[in-house]
């Protein structure tokens, strides 16, 4: 991979739209803070998650490491106020739509491929595991789809709509 100029590592850290016209690969242009905004859930009934405010979603982008920790419900999760005497529903209600997952990537083209090293999901971090998507950037918009991990093809693809925070 290229080494970006300070110039170009300045106008990424703040954030400005010269980045993209500056960009020397797909994978700089990745590099940052993004906070999602829409989440399209594909399938037989397919629906739009818009996070509530304070929007609990981040994914930061690295020269070659991501993180990404959400929290795909689209009301507010219930407070438990003794973990060790709440029930297995409310447990779920609480713990179940966090994704927290970090890791490696690759960028090929319009390619996004995600390797999980560390993740709230253990068949996440499989020795194999990856998650191949598409990606797109548009100025401060990034949309990420996914479309297969190492089981094969997504049957109800998720795409990610995210904009650029840092």
């Amino acid at each position: 991979m290229k080494m970006l100029s300070v110039a170009l590592v300045g106008a990424l850290l703040v954030g400005t739209s010269a980045i993209t016209a500056r960009q020397s690969t797909p994978a700089a242009s990745i590099r940052g803070v993004w906070q999602t905004v829409e989440i399209n859930i594909g399938g037989a009934t397919p629906r739009t998650l818009t996070p509530h405010d304070p929007k609990p979603y981040y994914t930061i982008f690295t020269a070659k490491h991501y993180s990404r920790t959400e929290i795909q419900n689209d009301t507010p999760r219930p407070i438990i106020a003794d973990a060790s005497k709440a029930t297995a529903d409310e447990l779920r209600a609480t713990w179940g739509p966090v994704v927290a997952e970090a890791g490696t990537y690759e960028v090929s083209g319009n390619t996004l491929t995600l390797r999980p090293l560390a993740s709230k999901s253990p068949a996440a971090m499989a020795s194999d595991a990856f998650i191949a998507n598409t990606f797109r950037i548009d100025g401060t918009t990034l949309s990420i789809t996914q479309v297969r991990n190492q089981a094969g093809p997504y049957a109800s693809p998720v795409t990610f709509k995210l904009t650029r925070i840092e």
